[in-house]
């Protein structure tokens, strides 16, 4: 596998900018790659990504989500994975690592590394969402949920339920 990895800080909180990041049907708005998103479920989503008139679709299972922190995920194809990580840098500041796996085995994969259209491409597409992000000040909505190993937690656990079946009626 080869590995690429880029980071670049946001004018924007931590919050802020994990936020917007999980907001993925977004990303055809503001990343040139990124032609389409389909959110399936909270762990599964659908992609289409295309440089000039060359298109990929894939889909892509999170396994790892935390809230503020980080999310991986990989593609059910098994051709590449990633992960992103997210770090307060200053009051109004986030520092955002995108590192991305690519499989071995192919000609394409071969001409991504020797390229390094790869690194070029997950660089441009950063700073795409730092301009979009900037410009907003503000995410366009959030998802806070918690996935381990594939599976969504609860964001917060439910209240103890009364043993009392029914309070009497006077």
């Amino acid at each position: 596998m080869s590995t690429t990895q880029q980071t670049i800080q946001v004018a924007v909180p931590l919050r802020t900018a994990y936020n917007q990041w999980t907001q993925f049907t977004t990303f055809p708005r503001f990343m040139t790659v990124v032609k389409g998103v389909e959110q399936v479920r909270p762990t599964l989503t659908h992609w289409v990504l295309g440089i000039g008139p060359v298109r990929r679709r894939f889909a892509a299972e999170i396994l790892e989500q935390e809230p503020d922190t980080r999310l991986v995920w990989r593609t059910l194809d098994s051709r590449h994975e990633g992960d992103v990580t997210f770090r307060s840098s200053g009051p109004e500041r986030t520092m955002i690592t995108v590192r991305v796996r690519i499989g071995r085995g192919g000609i394409a994969s071969a001409l991504l590394n020797v390229t390094g259209l790869t690194r070029r491409v997950v660089g441009a597409e950063l700073t795409h969402f730092k301009e979009f992000i900037e410009g907003l000040g503000q995410e366009v909505g959030a998802w806070r949920g918690t996935i381990r190993n594939g599976h969504v937690r609860p964001l917060e656990p439910e209240p103890p339920r009364s043993r009392v079946p029914r309070w009497p009626v006077g």
